[in-house]
């Protein structure tokens, strides 16, 4: 789990937050907040997504393949100008492919928790579901990973683990199933906010000062 501290609290990271904060225009505080709720949930319905062996076979090939972490060589070439759209359209299929129908409900629920308009919302998770997925890459590729067994433990390391991991985890996917109030996303960002002190979560609370 260190290779997500290392990267969110690395000049890479606070690169990351300022690349798409220029991207939407909004401040490097502001879209922290949005990356800090939106990461856990990418990450939870990558994992829900990955408990079948289709779609687990699905993310290794991805992972092996296009986004085997490239993008994080040239982070600030990729937000030197302008995020090229080619990277736009990549997230969109990504987030189209793991949020599926709850797409909208995931980002008006984001919109109405960090009081940031659903569209730039919409562009934020564009620009971070290919670099998630090129940090999942290299720790596939770190980790000799190379099973849907492999995967699904990384994904769930860096949820936290434990009872906590599987609790956020549970509160993610209920989100994800739910009809989409928002409710469950207060949960959802108080355990990314700092719920528990490991994994993702208490990491992403420090890194954005929560």
């Amino acid at each position: 789990m260190s290779g997500l501290l290392d990267l969110l609290s690395s000049p890479m990271g606070k690169q990351l937050i300022s690349g798409v904060a220029s991207q939407t225009g909004n401040s490097t505080d502001q879209t922290g907040s949005v990356l800090s709720m939106a990461l856990p949930v990418l990450m939870g319905a990558m994992k829900k997504n990955a408990s079948s062996p289709e779609g687990a076979q699905g993310l290794m090939s991805a992972l092996s393949g296009k986004h085997n972490g490239g993008i994080l060589d040239n982070l600030g070439g990729l937000f030197s100008g302008g995020v090229d759209q080619s990277v736009m359209d990549d997230g969109a299929g990504i987030l189209g492919h793991v949020l599926g129908g709850k797409q909208a409900t995931v980002e008006n629920a984001l919109s109405q928790k960090s009081g940031m308009d659903a569209g730039s919302v919409s562009t934020i998770l564009k620009v971070a579901a290919p670099i998630l997925l090129g940090f999942l890459g290299k720790q596939t590729q770190e980790q000799n990973i190379s099973d849907s067994s492999g995967i699904g433990n990384l994904l769930g390391g860096l949820m936290g683990g434990g009872d906590s991991g599987n609790q956020q985890q549970s509160l993610i996917e209920s989100f994800l199933d739910s009809d989409g109030d928002g409710s469950i996303l207060d949960d959802v960002a108080s355990m990314a906010l700092g719920g528990n002190k490991g994994g993702i979560g208490g990491m992403l609370g420090g890194l954005f000062g929560k």
